[in-house]
């Protein structure tokens, strides 16, 4: 299975290919007042408003650097409804990919209820790599305040 690996800090991360929709360079966003911790602010994709979320900033408190190579990693999110929506994922050093099985992911032990979506982990060369899991990203209220039922987000299901 195909991995997307990217950086938070010195860190690296990986997420299932197959989640991807496309990744595009960082670009200018509509800041969203009293957004949820970690909601970088919106952007138009593909002629739909999607909500971008600083990785960064959920796990190390800070926002992303701005370097060539921090993106906006596109993703399908599904809600608790069932229905799809794109979500983008604002992550540095997001150039490379990684060839493993799923099962190559172990759990640590440790689980941090203030993070849930950072899961297992892979040992290979360069480290640690750990699995993050996009449903878990945002609690249920930011979800319903990022995704409130839109005639575009319904016609996205349909």
């Amino acid at each position: 299975m195909l991995f997307v690996l990217f950086h938070l800090g010195t860190e690296r991360y990986a997420l299932e290919a197959q989640r991807v929709v496309e990744i595009v360079p960082l670009l200018a966003l509509k800041k969203i007042p009293q957004a949820p911790r970690g909601v970088a602010g919106m952007f138009i994709y593909r002629g739909r408003f999607v909500p971008a979320l600083d990785l960064c900033e959920l796990t190390l408190g800070r926002p992303a650097a701005e370097h060539f190579s921090t993106r906006i990693i596109i993703v399908n999110y599904t809600l608790a409804s069932g229905a799809e929506q794109f979500m983008g994922l604002i992550a540095e050093r997001a150039t490379a990919t990684l060839r493993c099985e799923p099962k190559d992911f172990v759990e640590s032990g440790v689980r941090l209820t203030n993070s849930p979506f950072l899961g297992p982990m892979l040992k290979d060369a360069q480290g640690v790599v750990q699995l993050l899991n996009p449903e878990r990203l945002l609690q249920h209220h930011a979800s319903a305040q990022l995704f409130e039922s839109t005639p575009e987000a319904d016609h996205a299901t349909h």
